[in-house]
């Protein structure tokens, strides 16, 4: 029993280590992959469908980080640098440091929620990124919700299981799927859902769009 109960424990560990590194791998790719886009003008939009931004309520705080972290490298650097071995090292992490804060803004520059022929796609971050065919969406309507704390990314609420991208733990949009559909979470993990509900900066644009691409298919 020991024994099974250890294995069990280290394939566990295994597999959240391994999820953790592919998630950070994801990041740093998505982050890079989000700057170039912004520079190309190329988002990640495919043709005939339109783009929904969902980054309102943090997109401030996202600069004044920004901000910082360029001051703070600079400052760091001046006093730092008669020291080499230390400065390399500070160095590297602070421009590290602030290329990620701009990858983030540019992510949610270039990959927006998504609504078009093919269906809806949902985005959160560099990280999350679930398909829904037009198909699977069975009505979608405005409902502004907001949590007393971060919500689990999927919840049970009265029978179904609903996956929340919430922004400033705030929703503003629900999506009822015809049929339960499996959406792959960050770290690997996989999750098979009956609603979604998400943030968007256009909650009415993005729910006539999504009716509308929802009504051609019905």
């Amino acid at each position: 029993m020991s024994t099974v109960g250890t294995s069990g424990r280290e394939t566990g560990l295994r597999a959240r280590v391994l999820g953790f590194a592919w998630r950070a791998l994801v990041l740093e790719v998505r982050m890079y992959d989000s700057i170039l886009r912004l520079v190309a003008r190329r988002p990640a939009v495919p043709a005939g469908a339109r783009g929904f931004r969902y980054d309102a309520p943090t997109r401030l705080l996202i600069v004044v980080f920004i901000i910082v972290s360029a001051v703070e490298l600079v400052v760091v650097d001046v006093l730092v640098h008669r020291w080499p071995l230390v400065r390399v090292p500070f160095l590297v992490l602070g421009i590290w440091g602030l290329v990620w804060m701009v990858g983030l803004l540019c992510t949610h520059l270039v990959r927006p929620h998504v609504v078009g022929p093919a269906g809806v796609t949902v985005r959160d971050g560099m990280d999350l990124d679930v398909q829904l065919p037009t198909g699977s969406v069975a009505g979608v309507t405005r409902r502004r919700r907001s949590y007393a704390e971060k919500p689990p990314r999927v919840l049970e609420d009265q029978g179904r299981r609903v996956l929340v991208v919430a922004v400033s733990q705030e929703t503003n949009v629900d999506l009822v799927l015809d049929h339960p559909v499996t959406v792959r979470l960050p770290g690997r993990r996989r999750a098979e859902v009956d609603a979604v509900r998400l943030w968007a900066d256009d909650p009415a644009g993005f729910v006539a769009a999504a009716a509308a691409a929802t009504s051609q298919v019905s």
